[in-house]
């Protein structure tokens, strides 16, 4: 009998630590995702929603150099994939993700204006020297690139408000809600948001995000996309 006791002993206490730690999980309220991505970044962890370690190809490298030269800050979303990015005479973009498993897909350009900022302030008095101010040409970019993805000279324009450039850290903006034409260069998709952001004295950030359905969806997922870049306070 003896011998029995110091036999079941042991694996009775196993038994009551085990119990005690599974009441212990299901005491634990798990906190809802928008909790959770309003806590802070810190070095030692990576970001919820985003990746802690994005793609290392030689694309995403040149992405990552014109980002620092733009004074911006980029952060992988988390479940999508990196694709090739065109650039020819068409469309020239920097980077691109797809969603995998959705019709949806997200084209960047960033670009810099400190050089461009710095040689308008020199001859912004020398009149033989008409040169565009910098802090505009983001206007003329994206509805260049508008055009050529609609053939539509003119396309419905919206001014991104205050609240929503605050959270890019941009200073001015403009969004296209387009209807594509029909292309093998953009993958036959139907529609596109075209956000155009602005930073003075900076850069310029273009995101284009694709789907074929307008749906609720489509703005949740281009909300995942687009704010995972923004300009360094």
């Amino acid at each position: 009998m003896k011998t029995i006791l110091k036999l079941t002993r042991p694996l009775l206490l196993m038994a009551l630590s085990l119990l005690c730690f599974i009441k212990s999980i299901a005491q634990i309220n798990p906190r809802p995702l928008y909790a959770q991505n309003n806590k802070k970044h810190t070095a030692t962890k990576a970001k919820p929603g985003y990746s802690k370690y994005p793609s290392g190809t030689d694309q995403f490298k040149e992405f990552t150099k014109l980002v620092a030269q733009a004074n911006v800050i980029y952060m992988q979303p988390k479940g999508f994939k990196e694709i090739p990015a065109p650039n020819d005479e068409d469309f020239s973009f920097d980077y691109a993700l797809q969603l995998p498993g959705q019709d949806f897909e997200v084209w960047f350009q960033v670009k810099s204006q400190k050089q461009n900022y710095t040689s308008y302030e020199q001859g912004q008095y020398d009149i033989d020297r008409e040169t565009e101010n910098p802090d505009s040409i983001y206007i003329n970019m994206s509805k260049a690139h508008a055009t050529a993805f609609t053939g539509e000279r003119e396309n419905p324009i919206r001014t991104i408000p205050p609240t929503v450039l605050k959270r890019y850290k941009a200073d001015a903006g403009k969004s296209y809600l387009l209807n594509l034409l029909d292309l093998p260069a953009t993958k036959h998709y139907k529609y596109a948001l075209l956000i155009a952001l602005q930073r003075n004295h900076t850069g310029t950030i273009m995101a284009v995000c694709f789907t074929n359905d307008k749906g609720p969806e489509f703005f949740k997922n281009v909300d995942r996309a687009s704010n995972c870049l923004k300009f360094k306070p």
